[in-house]
């Protein structure tokens, strides 16, 4: 499977990443590396812990990603 997450840096230094279609699947690393391998990590963790208490794993079906430009003033 797949999922779509989003990356922040973190005011503290490092960075933080969410997983939209897993609401509460968040992860941290102090470096670009260690947050993508943090955030398989969780996101492994995350469907595990669905699959051992028999729910639904969520898919992307409705989750749309997109940009827009907006003017400043």
């Amino acid at each position: 499977m797949e999922y779509t997450f989003v990356i922040h840096k973190a005011e503290e230094g490092g960075y933080w990443v969410e997983v939209p279609a897993l609401p509460g699947c968040y992860s941290q690393g102090e470096s670009m590396d260690e947050v993508l391998s943090n955030v398989r990590e969780a996101i492994a963790a995350y469907i595990a812990a669905l699959e051992e208490d028999g729910q639904e794993v969520p898919t992307e079906d409705s989750i749309l990603v997109g940009r827009v430009g907006v003017a400043s003033s």
